[in-house]
């Protein structure tokens, strides 16, 4: 089998860049590991910039979200008694919207499928080959038979464990991570939002915070220790701790109810570079992770594909003579990957508590909610990360 471009990871990241790529008229397959119903089992964020919904609308896949998205146009913060809206909409003329990333995947699988392109679902052994020179191809094995897919190029969407990355020869890739000295302990449940805006809360007790991804179904966190493990906390033992962190109006207000997942998080901040090694280029997950504070992943994955599917467009459009978009694609990037790490990194830093701090990280954190609140700039500083950096920054 032969095609332009051969994608490895059927994520959002993978399927945004398939229907992208097919919109612009290039052939391309994907080729993933996990089955369908795996992939939409996984529980992920929801909270989508106003650049990563353009991409959608702009891929034909955007119709069911502009139908049951729900508007942000700002965040609350709730620090040790003190509470802050910043206004998105009034400092930046932008907004956010709701809408889980499962319901994103699923538009983006029923997408493909109605325009009959190819998928490879539960693929083994999935390898990238021959990406250091002019004709890559990928191996996989699917009902006991060995695939080679000739193509252009390759795309890695396979996530941070995915072949991608690891395919890569030793030295080839730089990496940079930092570990967080906790988790995320967070509960989806069918009740009623406790806010119609995100509510991010920092107290004695730690952070925690409330969103949702539907006006019937929402979803909260806890930070809580590395160590610790889900069965160890009952739906009621959660709420219990929930209504300590949250404000007291909004403790009283919460409507609980039975859990329908549970899961803890690790955070950590990732980025590998280069983005590409010859005809492979990683995208999204595969070459960075930002803690899940401020809702970075996906939409730094989609800001990704829409350079990649720029650059891949140009190049085909130019009968292979235009480069310029792929030659630049790691760095424009990681341009932007870094800054969003940094925000990351520091909406984390703001709104956890870290062990190794004491009584001077303490005070240092309530000095800068203290200087968010009284100045405007600040406060637009956090709204335009927060909504999305341009493409090129």
């Amino acid at each position: 089998m032969r095609t332009q471009v051969a994608i490895i990871g059927a994520g959002p990241a993978g399927l945004l860049l398939g229907a992208l790529l097919n919109q612009a008229g290039i052939a391309n397959v994907i080729v993933e590991q996990r089955s369908p119903d795996y992939i939409l089992g996984r529980i992920r964020a929801g909270l989508l910039e106003q650049g990563t919904t353009d991409l959608l609308l702009q891929a034909g896949v955007g119709a069911r979200m502009q139908r049951e998205g729900l508007p942000h146009e700002g965040v609350e913060l709730a620090f040790n008694g003190t509470r802050l809206r910043v206004d998105f909409q009034a400092l930046t003329g932008k907004r956010m919207t709701i809408y889980g990333q499962t319901e994103v995947t699923r538009d983006l699988m029923d997408h493909r499928a109605a325009a009959g392109l190819t998928t490879v679902y539960e693929a083994d052994e999935v390898q990238p080959h021959g990406f250091d020179a002019q004709h890559p191809w990928v191996t996989y094995r699917k009902d006991g038979a060995l695939h080679h897919l000739a193509a252009d190029f390759i795309a890695g969407c396979d996530g941070f464990h995915g072949i991608s990355r690891a395919a890569l020869p030793a030295g080839a890739v730089s990496t940079f991570e930092k570990v967080y000295p906790f988790g995320w302990l967070g509960i989806l449940s069918d009740t009623p939002p406790v806010s119609h805006e995100l509510i991010y809360g920092q107290g004695d007790r730690g952070f925690s915070l409330a969103t949702m991804r539907s006006p019937t179904r929402s979803r909260y966190y806890l930070q809580c220790r590395l160590d610790e493990k889900t069965e160890n906390w009952s739906d009621d033992a959660f709420w219990a701790e929930l209504k300590l962190r949250l404000p007291p109006d909004m403790a009283e207000r919460l409507v609980t109810g039975p859990s329908i997942e549970k899961s803890i998080a690790p955070l950590r901040s990732f980025v590998a570079e280069p983005m590409r090694f010859g005809r492979l280029f990683l995208a999204g997950d595969a070459a960075h992770i930002v803690p899940p504070t401020g809702a970075k992943g996906l939409n730094l994955a989609a800001s990704d594909v829409a350079l990649l599917s720029q650059a891949l467009a140009d190049f085909y459009a130019g009968q292979g003579g235009n480069t310029v978009g792929l030659d630049h694609y790691s760095r424009r990037a990681l341009a932007r990957v870094w800054k969003a790490e940094r925000f990351s990194w520091w909406f984390t830093s703001l709104m956890h508590n870290f062990p190794e701090t004491g009584a001077f990280g303490a005070r240092m954190q309530q000095a800068e909610f203290d200087y968010l609140c009284g100045s405007e700039a600040a406060q637009r500083v956090l709204a335009e990360n927060y909504v999305g950096l341009p493409l090129d920054v």
